[in-house]
């Protein structure tokens, strides 16, 4: 679905899911006037503004499904070893690609590979960050494709890391 009404929830990579608050036709630069998406960002009520023609491009999408949710689940239960041979600085750099594309479960891949390092030895500042927005990203997304609190959300991911 690339048309999102007021009121839809959808998820803007890198910043989580957002609420279309309007839809408003804009001239910017002096440029034929385009149709914009109004979107609120849940986590921190920051506005953006995203022309309809470029949902796509931005990777602006919908909340994922239940059984996704349970996809989610099933990634971050599957215990692969985190290659450590890489630096701290160049797995970020990998991670924060993984984040940008928007995908619930490159994500989930993110958080599961950080929390399997976190058990290893000492995340670095940025690791540590990287994983705050992740398990972040994540909890809201699940709590509403699941109907569950963003706790339970939690408490979920507590029980399969083990923290």
């Amino acid at each position: 679905m690339d048309t999102f009404k007021v009121g839809d929830k959808a998820v803007y990579p890198g910043h989580g899911v957002a609420e279309v608050v309007a839809i408003d036709r804009k001239t910017i630069s002096g440029q034929q006037e385009q149709t914009f998406y109004i979107l609120r960002i849940l986590d921190n009520g920051m506005k953006i503004m995203i022309p309809t023609s470029n949902v796509k491009t931005v990777g602006m999408r919908e909340i994922i499904s239940s059984d996704e949710a349970d996809e989610v689940f099933r990634i971050l239960r599957k215990k692969e070893k985190v290659v450590e041979s890489t630096t701290w600085n160049r797995r970020y750099r990998e991670y924060m690609e993984k984040i940008r594309t928007g995908s619930v479960f490159e994500v989930a891949k993110v958080l599961r590979d950080l929390y399997l390092l976190k058990g290893d030895k000492d995340l670095s500042f940025g690791e540590r960050k990287m994983l705050d927005t992740a398990r972040s990203l994540l909890v809201k997304e699940i709590a509403i494709a699941k109907t569950m609190s963003e706790d339970e959300v939690e408490r979920e991911f507590k029980t399969i890391f083990k923290v």
